[in-house]
């Protein structure tokens, strides 16, 4: 599967943004989908998983609450809605596919090319 993440831009602390991946091919159902980020300097981190169904969802602890994953099978689409924004949210986001159910896990299957979201103070 091959995915487009975008949705990026500059915000300022407090503000929203909302992510989009879309995917390409007609089995995006069958894969667990993950947000994850890389901060400049640092290794990229989880953020968040959606199962296939949307039903089961997991967060890294520092977006709980702030950050929402849903996906919408029938737009072939995965999306990441991020409040309450803080400096430390700043990095590249990466959309990921992966076949089976493993919270947490890096090791995904298709990464898209990221979208970049900098988080003003």
């Amino acid at each position: 599967v091959q995915l487009q993440a975008s949705g990026g831009g500059l915000v300022q602390a407090g503000g929203s943004l909302r992510l989009s991946c879309a995917a390409s091919g007609r089995t995006f159902n069958t894969y667990v989908m993950g947000w994850f980020r890389q901060a400049p300097g640092k290794e990229r981190e989880f953020v968040a998983t959606i199962s296939r169904s949307g039903i089961s969802t997991t967060y890294t602890d520092s977006v709980k609450g702030r950050f929402t994953i849903s996906r919408d099978n029938a737009k072939n689409t995965v999306y990441l809605q991020m409040n309450s924004l803080k400096p430390e949210d700043t990095a590249v986001y990466y959309c990921a596919a992966r076949q089976g159910w493993a919270p947490t896990t890096y090791a995904y299957d298709s990464w898209g090319q990221g979208t970049l979201v900098t988080v003003s103070s």
